[in-house]
C-alpha cells in the first residue's frame, strides 16, 4: 500500500495535462532516535520557550516572530503579514524548459519526490509526458510551490513514474573559491600521479547502494537491544594512531603493493594500455587497405 500522498496536483506541457501526486522519495522512519527523559523518573522531558533576559516560562499566546535587524533589536512580524506574501499554491506543475541533465549542477539538488498519476484516467496523458522526455534523454524544469514556498523542480523519468528533485537557489549556494583560493599547487612528480591512477584503476567498480552499510546505525540498534535485555555495556579501547611517518610515494606504494599483493608497476600498465591502442589501430588501417583493395 502505497503512503499518503505528500502533495496533489497537475502535470502541464503545454495543452497536455494530467493529475498527479508528490510522494517523498526519502524516509528516516528507520533511524534510531532518542528522547530526552528524566534519570530520576524515567519520564520524557518537554521542552519550553524561556525569555533570554528574564528567564521566565514564555506561554504559547505569548510568542511572535521576529527578524533581528541588530544585535538584540528585533522587528516583530505579525501572522497576517506573513500570509500576505506567502505564495498562493495553484496546485499545477507547469513544465517551463527542458535542459540536458548534465548540465545541472549537482551541488542544487535538494529533495527527491516520487511523481505518480492520480487515478486511471490520468494515465495516458502521464505516459505520453514521461515517454516524451525519454525519448529526448532531457530534464524538466518547472514550478512548484510546497508548503507556502515556491521552488524549482527538476523532473526526469524513473521506471514507470517520474522523479522530481527541488532545486536550492543560487542564494543557497556558498562559492566554492573562499574555500578554494587558498589550496596551494604543488610540484607532483608523473611517476605519483601514475601510480596513484594505477590504484584507483584497481578499485574501479559500479554504483551500487546495495553495499552502502550503515555502521553506526546498526551498532546503535544492537547496542539499545543489548541495554534493554540487561546486558552490560562493554567500553571498547581507545585506537592508537600510528606516529610513523610515511613519505607520499611510500604511502603509494604500499597502497599498490596491498591490492592482492600484485607490484605491476603503474608505468607498466601504462605500456600495456599503450600497446592495446597502438594494436587497435594496425588492425583498423589493415582492415581499411583490404576494404580498399576490394
Amino acid at each position: 500500500m502505497a503512503p499518503r500522498a505528500y502533495w496533489k496536483g497537475t502535470l502541464k506541457l503545454s495543452l497536455v495535462s494530467c493529475p498527479v501526486v508528490l510522494y517523498p522519495a526519502t524516509t528516516a522512519a528507520e533511524k534510531t532516535r532518542f528522547h530526552m527523559i528524566n534519570r530520576e523518573t524515567g519520564n520524557r522531558l518537554k521542552q519550553q520557550m524561556v525569555d533570554a533576559e528574564t528567564g521566565d516560562v514564555v506561554e504559547s499566546d505569548q510568542k511572535g516572530r521576529g527578524y533581528e535587524l541588530r544585535k538584540g533589536k528585533y522587528v516583530e512580524i505579525e501572522p497576517e503579514e506573513l500570509e500576505a506574501v506567502q505564495i498562493e499554491s495553484n496546485h499545477t506543475i507547469d513544465i517551463e524548459s527542458f535542459v540536458p541533465s548534465e548540465e545541472i549542477d549537482k551541488r542544487y539538488l535538494n529533495h527527491p519526490y516520487y511523481i505518480a498519476p492520480d487515478g486511471k484516467a490520468a494515465v495516458d496523458a502521464f505516459a505520453v509526458i514521461r515517454d516524451a522526455m525519454k525519448d529526448q534523454d532531457r530534464v524538466a524544469l518547472a514550478k512548484i510551490v510546497l508548503t507556502n514556498r515556491e521552488h524549482i523542480i527538476a523532473i526526469e523519468p524513473l521506471g514507470k513514474g517520474l522523479l522530481g528533485t527541488t532545486l536550492r537557489f543560487p542564494y543557497e549556494l556558498r562559492d566554492e573559491d573562499q574555500f578554494f583560493d587558498g589550496i596551494k599547487t604543488p610540484k607532483v612528480t608523473k611517476d605519483m600521479v601514475e601510480l596513484a591512477g594505477h590504484i584507483l584503476h584497481t578499485k574501479a567498480a559500479h554504483f551500487d547502494p546495495g553495499e552502502f552499510k550503515d555502521e553506526y546505525e546498526t551498532a546503535l540498534k544492537a547496542l539499545v537491544k543489548r541495554k534493554a535485555s540487561g546486558k552490560k555495556i562493554e567500553l571498547p579501547e581507545p585506537e592508537e594512531r600510528p606516529s610513523n611517518v610515511v613519505s607520499l610515494m611510500d604511502a603509494l606504494k604500499q597502497s599498490l603493493k596491498g591490492r592482492g599483493g600484485k607490484k605491476t608497476s603503474a608505468k607498466s600498465h601504462a605500456r600495456r594500455a599503450t600497446g592495446r591502442q597502438r594494436s587497435a589501430r594496425k588492425t583498423h588501417r589493415a582492415a581499411a587497405r583490404h576494404r580498399k583493395a576490394g
